[in-house]
């Protein structure tokens, strides 16, 4: 059986590294090559780091901090921010990152899915889709440019979009749980896992590891549990530290599953 992956999640605001609360109000947190160095330490699963900046900017990827990045980092690497074309994410792929991120452009030209799929493989695209409830019902609006923007698409449909354009993964960040450390939406995540073939990562809420356990165990072991805050604060006061699961605590997440 596939092992649950548990993905540390960093932002990159500025040149920094950074951590939000409902995508607002970004605190400093580090720089992003020391975070990399730390995880790298800790043998952690995988590592995602957005830029923040890019897409609301209309800026490319910032290649240098991307090579840096990919020649610290001893984990598999995911980048996402600026990414528009499949030659971005050929680049990208190239400079040593396993997985491209792509979410405002994916959304507004679904075909850029397909060009960068078959530009570099299925297994190297996610779509990213950052959501927030409605105000009225229970469907999820998918938004673009840090929160900022409503596509008015409705989440599951968007993801199964994604899904046949032909991206090998699909991350859902909610934007209402964002720093707020009280848990994972459980029922969201398994109506996606229900729904989906492709490998699932959900971010957004998570406070403890029991909370990753909760998600491995609805979702049957199968997904990636992504989080921000709870791998660079400690304690209730919020202060940084950078921490990961050991080997006997990734262990028991796993056993949650079986």
């Amino acid at each position: 059986m596939l092992r649950p992956r548990i993905v540390p999640c960093l932002l990159v605001h500025q040149g920094g590294l950074v951590k939000t609360v409902g995508f607002k109000d970004p605190k400093y947190v580090g720089d992003p090559i020391n975070a990399v160095k730390i995880f790298n330490e800790k043998e952690c699963d995988e590592l995602a780091v957005f830029d923040i900046d890019a897409t609301v900017n209309g800026a490319e990827p910032d290649f240098r901090l991307i090579a840096n990045l990919a020649a610290e980092s001893r984990m598999p690497l995911a980048y996402g921010g600026g990414v528009r074309s499949a030659a971005q994410a050929k680049r990208i792929v190239g400079l040593g990152v396993e997985k491209v991120c792509v979410s405002a452009a994916a959304v507004d030209n679904p075909a850029l899915v397909t060009q960068m799929a078959e530009e570099v493989g299925s297994q190297s695209v996610v779509a990213v889709l950052d959501h927030k409830k409605r105000l009225l019902g229970r469907d999820r609006d998918v938004y673009t440019h840090n929160g900022r923007r409503n596509t008015k698409r409705a989440l599951l449909e968007l993801a199964l979009e994604m899904q046949q354009r032909g991206a090998g993964e699909i991350a859902v960040n909610s934007i209402d749980d964002d720093g707020r450390m009280k848990g994972y939406d459980l029922a969201l995540a398994t109506q996606l896992r229900q729904a989906l073939r492709v490998p699932l990562t959900v971010l957004g809420g998570a406070g403890s590891l029991a909370d990753i356990e909760a998600l491995v165990r609805a979702c049957g072991g199968i997904v990636g549990a992504a989080a921000g805050s709870l791998f660079v604060f400690k304690g209730a006061y919020r202060a940084v530290l950078i921490n990961y699961p050991n080997a006997e605590q990734r262990e028991q997440i796993a056993r949650a599953a079986r």
